[in-house]
C-alpha cells in the first residue's frame, strides 16, 4: 500500500510506487502525446545512461530518454522567452536536458539520439517542456560514438 505522499502506478517496467515530488508536469504534453501531462523518470539500471520518461496516465507510454551530454559535449538548446517563463527557469543550472533515444531491436549499434526535440525539465518546479529546434544546427538523429555533430548554418 502506498504512503500518503506516494502514488502507485503501472508502467512499462511494472508497478512502481513513487513520491509525489517525483512527478513531472508537462503543461503542453509532448509532441505526438499532447493529452499526456504527468510523467515520471524511471532509472532502468544504476549504471545506465538511459531513463524512461513514463506517462502516469498510460502504462504503455514510456519514452526512452538520456542526457545528451553523456554522449556529446557540444549541444545547445535554443529556448525562447515564452518557454523560459513556462518552465520558471532563471538559470541553466535549474534545468536538465533530455533527448529521446531510439535503439533498434537487435541492433544497439544503430542507437540514435533525437537532437531536434529536446525535453527541458525544471528540476526544482518539476515542470517539463519539449522544445523543437528549428534552426538545423544539429542533425535530427545523432549516433553516439560517431564524430560529434557539426553545427550547421544558423
Amino acid at each position: 500500500m502506498a504512503k500518503k505522499d506516494e502514488r502507485v502506478v503501472e508502467t512499462r517496467v511494472g508497478r512502481i510506487s513513487l513520491s509525489e515530488d517525483s512527478i513531472l508536469q508537462f503543461p503542453r504534453g509532448l509532441i505526438g502525446f499532447m493529452g499526456h501531462r504527468e510523467f515520471t523518470l524511471i532509472q532502468l539500471r544504476e549504471d545506465s545512461p538511459f531513463l524512461v520518461l513514463q506517462s502516469l496516465s498510460d502504462p504503455k507510454l514510456g519514452l526512452l530518454v538520456a542526457d545528451p551530454y553523456t554522449f556529446m559535449t557540444e549541444y545547445e538548446v535554443v529556448m525562447g522567452e515564452a518557454d523560459r517563463r513556462l518552465l520558471c527557469i532563471e538559470g541553466r543550472e535549474q534545468a536538465s536536458i533530455l533527448v529521446t533515444v531510439t535503439i533498434p531491436q537487435g541492433m544497439p549499434e544503430r542507437t540514435t539520439l533525437n537532437l531536434s526535440g529536446p525535453i527541458v525539465v525544471n528540476n526544482i518546479a518539476r515542470i517539463g517542456v519539449q522544445i523543437p529546434q528549428t534552426d538545423s544546427r544539429y542533425p535530427v538523429h545523432y549516433t553516439p560514438g560517431m564524430a560529434p555533430p557539426k553545427k550547421g548554418k544558423g
